[in-house]
């Protein structure tokens, strides 16, 4: 046995599981904890963020990032409430975070004492994982626990920690527990892989839905889609498993998708959905046959009624349905879908190659695309900064980062904080809307100390744009989304970082090329025209109730130079 402190012991653990970042604010109930992070400061970094929500959101996207568990630390009471928002994104979109909370020492539970907050209650819906350490001797074991979980169940585990535990003496073992998650792995039972392959094979205008589900399995879903003749369209959060030009790829569904996946979707005749469990049906196929494929039993079928479940590894199931299927020769389908895709991308570079002062936003994200690199980190913020990034950013082979489910505002800056400190040698950029910016921007100062050269670009409209679509179509008046006016790049240069305003079209090139070359933070803020984001709304995460016929009129009615999909099919027929 060894004789050691508490908090001690517990850095032990966190190095035996390479942590090597942590996200928060230090204060008076978690001070003896940081007197120990002080003491590995070589070996595990504090990033000091001047807000908690923006260390719960970077410690999500850390791990979003990553696939590495993120960590965030805060005080009780104040400290640790705030965190809540970024743990809630964590816990829509699967990523595993570790919660270090302070609390009043063990002495004064329960007397109502500064700062004192029920703190097991506040996270007990948001966690997989949820306990207060209760004696200075659990603390190591309860650590290895909360962070196997966080890993295992892909999701939130909180360790509570009373302020006079982490400077306790404890003994422990010599013997050090290995640091490692085991993984259960399911495979699909033999006879609904037949009947799988049976419904693939007859199948005349086969679609792939694939979402993050599909993130670790890109060469073998673009071998799948060959193999059977399927376009793919993929969900937001899994945009770019296969880069925006495959000759597979239709882009993304729904409300900020195009009309290739949208029509696709109208005339396939077997859906197979690979990781992912799209919420919205209404953007999915009425009558057709569907398979899904998911590693978690529990989403099968949980959102549109499958009519084959295929439970397992999409790496390993789609290796299997491809070995064991014939090439598909009738290729009709999906060649149409090709050329429609092709009429898709016309349209679009038409909008934006166009020039015009105010700039409209679609305009931004071609010059935006010329300096980032092909292995950047991108992330975007909620808005319609979504839209325009979804259907305007062609991705080859970045990493797309965004709060998916919970589609939280504030998400695009400490993403791109988190990415740089995750992959230093990579280019880290954050685009955003004004509003979602203003929610965290204290934090670009966070970035500086960091000595962090991120690029965020900020398309500024002085308003919320996609709150005044919402209520527009909902035929409500426009109120309240008038946020006034504000000079994003001199808050840079205040903050010690660089900034660029562009307030006319022939200034963006030019931005764009100094900023990519800085070596400090960097804010391009760029004044854009009041664009509404067609076709008028986004609906992703709490924005889910615009109708599937305002899409029909859309594609229907605007004026697209693109045939419909079905009367392509009918020439080839």
């Amino acid at each position: 046995m060894i004789k050691t402190t508490a908090g001690k012991a517990a850095m032990s653990v966190l190095k035996e599981w390479n942590i090597d970042h942590i996200f928060g604010m230090p204060g008076d109930s978690i001070n003896h904890f940081m007197d120990n992070l002080r003491s590995e400061k070589d070996e595990i970094e504090f990033i000091q963020v001047r807000h908690e929500e923006v260390g719960a959101l970077a410690a999500s996207s850390y791990a979003k990032i990553t696939g590495k568990i993120g960590v965030c630390l805060s005080i009780g009471g104040p400290g640790a409430i705030h965190l809540l928002n970024g743990l809630y994104d964590a816990k829509a979109d699967g990523a595993p975070v570790l919660v270090l909370a302070g609390q009043v020492p063990r002495a004064k539970l329960g007397n109502e004492s500064f700062q004192e907050v029920n703190l097991e209650r506040v996270f007990d819906d948001v966690s997989v994982f949820n306990h207060r350490v209760d004696s200075p001797e659990s603390f190591p074991h309860l650590l290895q626990q909360a962070i196997r979980t966080a890993y295992a169940k892909k999701g939130v585990a909180v360790l509570v920690i009373p302020d006079d535990i982490p400077s306790s003496t404890i003994k422990i073992d010599s013997k050090t527990p290995i640091a490692n998650v085991s993984k259960s792995i399911s495979h699909s039972d033999p006879e609904d892989v037949a009947k799988a392959l049976l419904a693939i094979k007859y199948a005349k205008k086969p679609v792939i839905l694939a979402g993050t589900g599909a993130k670790h399995a890109k060469l073998e879903l673009a071998q799948f889609a060959e193999k059977i003749a399927a376009p793919v369209i993929f969900t937001l959060p899994a945009k770019g498993i296969l880069p925006d030009h495959h000759p597979y790829n239709l882009g993304q569904l729904g409300q900020l998708g195009t009309k290739p996946s949208y029509e696709a979707m109208e005339e396939t005749d077997l859906l197979i959905m690979i990781g992912t469990s799209y919420p919205y049906r209404e953007f999915l196929p009425d009558g057709a046959e569907a398979i899904q494929l998911d590693s978690d039993a529990t989403q099968i079928g949980r959102r549109y009624p499958v009519s084959i479940g295929l439970v397992g590894d999409s790496k390993t199931t789609l290796s299997q349905l491809t070995h064991n299927l014939d090439y598909q020769e009738n290729r009709r389908f999906l060649e149409e879908c090709q050329v429609n895709m092709e009429n898709w991308w016309k349209h679009v570079e038409k909008e934006e190659n166009e020039v015009s002062t105010p700039i409209k936003p679609q305009q931004v994200i071609p010059k935006l695309q010329k300096i980032v690199d092909d292995d950047a980190i991108v992330s975007v913020d909620v808005g319609n900064v979504t839209v325009w990034m979804a259907r305007h950013f062609r991705m080859t082979n970045q990493k797309f980062v965004i709060s998916s489910w919970l589609a939280t505002m504030g998400c695009g800056l400490p993403a791109a904080i988190a990415g740089k400190l995750a992959h230093p040698e990579k280019q880290s950029v954050a685009v955003c809307g004004d509003g979602g910016f203003t929610m965290v921007m204290q934090d670009f100062v966070t970035a500086v100390k960091y000595k962090l050269p991120i690029v965020v670009v900020v398309l500024n409209n002085s308003e919320i744009g996609m709150i005044k679509y919402e209520q527009a179509i909902q035929g409500h008046l426009d109120y309240q989304t008038q946020l006034g006016e504000m000079n994003f790049a001199k808050f840079a240069e205040s903050c010690g970082g660089i900034g660029y305003r562009v307030e006319k079209y022939e200034e963006l090139e030019t931005a764009f090329e100094k900023a990519a070359l800085a070596n400090v933070s960097v804010v391009i803020d760029v004044v854009v025209a009041d664009e509404p984001p067609l076709p008028g709304k986004i609906s992703f995460g709490q924005a889910a109730n615009y109708s599937k016929h305002i899409m029909k009129k859309f594609f229907k009615e605007h004026e697209l130079e693109m045939p419909p999909l079905r009367k392509g099919l009918s020439r080839m027929l």
